[in-house]
């Protein structure tokens, strides 16, 4: 038997708060959310192509820069991942018994901290290193996508906050790191086959 963690008592009014909000809101506002909840995520992939796109244009740094952003994502996801299964905490509407705009996950789909929030955050930090235009519109989409969680009854507020934390830390970290060392890997992508992914022709 596995013990799980019960995370209402550090914010489980505030989650009910939000639920009950959204069962009594207009059934289009839910429909809305709930869509950019499930799907949202594809935006920060397009806004991740756009970046490298016009990276390319500005030059072979620019576009190391760019294209390090989904694996960025991807090293941000693994360490939200290893979050979850170190602290365990049940879905919230396992633990409230609350209808919610998204079906319950199974138990053992662990809620702390937000996969989707870690994912978006990470994203947005990460491209405003290679635009800040991109990327101001990129946070602004991942804070949407943080509340959006806790409106469909997936997490609770605590789970997308920490999911904000630690997508936007390991970015930030990620991205500095590889800044020290884009120029180099751009000399050497661009004398490779791969010279089209960093420099126009």
């Amino acid at each position: 038997m596995i013990i799980a963690l019960d995370g209402s008592s550090v914010d489980g009014s505030a989650y009910t708060d939000v639920v009950n909000l959204a069962r009594h809101s207009p059934v289009r506002l839910d429909d809305m959310v709930s869509a950019w909840s499930t799907y949202g995520l594809a935006l920060f992939a397009v806004l991740m192509a756009v970046g490298w796109w016009h990276a390319r244009r500005v030059g072979a740094t620019a576009s190391v820069t760019a294209l390090a952003v989904p694996f960025v994502v991807v090293v941000a996801f693994g360490v939200d991942a290893a979050l979850k299964l170190l602290v365990r905490e049940d879905r919230p509407c396992q633990s409230l018994r609350v209808t919610t705009l998204e079906a319950c996950p199974v138990p053992g789909d662990w809620s702390f901290p937000s996969n989707h929030a870690a994912i978006a955050a990470a994203a947005a930090v990460a491209l405003l290193f290679v635009s800040r235009r991109l990327g101001a519109l990129a946070v602004v989409a991942a804070c949407a996508m943080a509340v959006s969680r806790v409106w469909v009854g997936a997490h609770y507020p605590h789970d997308v906050l920490a999911g904000v934390v630690v997508g936007a830390l390991v970015a930030s970290l990620v991205m500095s790191a590889l800044r020290r060392r884009a120029e180099a890997a751009a000399l050497w992508l661009a004398a490779t086959r791969l010279r089209p992914l960093v420099v126009v022709s």
